[in-house]
């Protein structure tokens, strides 16, 4: 290893030690630190964010300045929700009748005009489905400050008598309304017994078959929850099978149009076996048959007459 010479007289200079290269182990340790990923992040991120949490954390400890930030916070908030482009001024509604229209305009959380802000329209469109003659509605807030409501009603399509009284049903046997009497919807088919309403898709297409005795048609009775009569006036009724309901009132339509079977004396048409199918005859076409045969008349309940019994 060759030296440096001090070639100045008197003095020789001892020669300088080589420097290693190499890291010292601190050094290298935190190099390989910094080389993982959350480390970095650590550093960068987590340092910084965790002083100014701690600096927040020491400056809102006082009562005093929070209950002072809250404050203006609340002013600045209410400043900026009651702009004029936020106000609401009115609503509209379309395509509801007078009494939903009445009970929507009830249902708004705050009296017009007022802060959009200050209305939830997701609440406000759950609490109007729960009205039963409401099947769907559109909230919006428009440019202007119109609040508008387009409604979607139910559509009346059927009566249901049940044991607490008359109620509306629309094509699917959701409630729409109930009503005193069948007077008040008089154009509307009727139904009764338990569990009717579940069953309206079916008595509706039963209504639809009825045809040209459809004007005779009082209405239909679910039975047992398993099967539906068809009741006429002047006391006559089909009665249908539990299954393949409408064909069988389609087959006794078209038997009627034939024979003028429901013109005739006959009371009950028993289809409850399509295959084997049951007329019950009238006290008038009983009678008949029995005085043919010399047999005793009937009374209207079905019983021998007292004069007939002796004879």
């Amino acid at each position: 290893m060759s030296s440096v010479i001090d070639h100045r007289p008197g003095k020789q200079q001892a020669p300088r030690p080589r420097r290693d290269p190499a890291p010292s182990r601190l050094k290298y340790r935190l190099e390989r630190m910094w080389l993982k990923p959350l480390y970095r992040r650590v550093v960068r991120i987590g340092g910084p964010a965790f002083l100014i949490a701690m600096t927040a954390g020491i400056w809102l400890s006082d009562e005093d300045r929070r209950a002072a930030l809250n404050t203006s916070f609340t002013a600045l908030l209410d400043k900026v929700q009651s702009r004029e482009e936020f106000q609401v001024r009115m609503m509209t509604v379309e395509g509801a009748s007078p009494v939903v229209d009445k009970a929507l305009r009830a249902m708004l959380p705050v009296d017009l005009p007022a802060s959009s802000f200050d209305i939830d329209l997701p609440a406000l469109r759950l609490q109007i489905m729960q009205l039963d003659a409401v099947e769907s509605i559109d909230l919006r807030v428009k440019p202007g400050g119109v609040l508008a409501a387009v409604v979607t009603e139910r559509q009346p399509a059927i009566l249901w008598r049940h044991a607490r009284g008359i109620e509306i049903l629309d094509k699917s046997g959701h409630r729409v309304a109930s009503v005193t009497s069948r007077e008040v919807r008089p154009n509307l088919p009727l139904i009764t017994g338990e569990g009717a309403d579940l069953e309206v898709e079916e008595a509706l297409k039963l209504f639809d078959a009825a045809g040209p005795i459809l004007p005779r048609v009082r209405g239909l009775v679910r039975k047992g929850e398993r099967r539906w009569d068809l009741v006429l006036d002047h006391g006559q009724k089909i009665m249908l099978p539990e299954t393949g309901a409408l064909i069988a009132l389609e087959a006794a339509v078209a038997l009627d149009r034939a024979q003028d079977l429901m013109g005739r004396d006959v009371t009950v048409v028993d289809l409850r076996n399509p295959s084997r199918p049951v007329l019950r005859l009238g006290i008038d076409a009983r009678n008949t048959i029995r005085a043919a045969r010399h047999m005793p008349l009937l009374a209207p309940d079905g019983t021998i007459l007292e004069e007939q019994k002796g004879g």
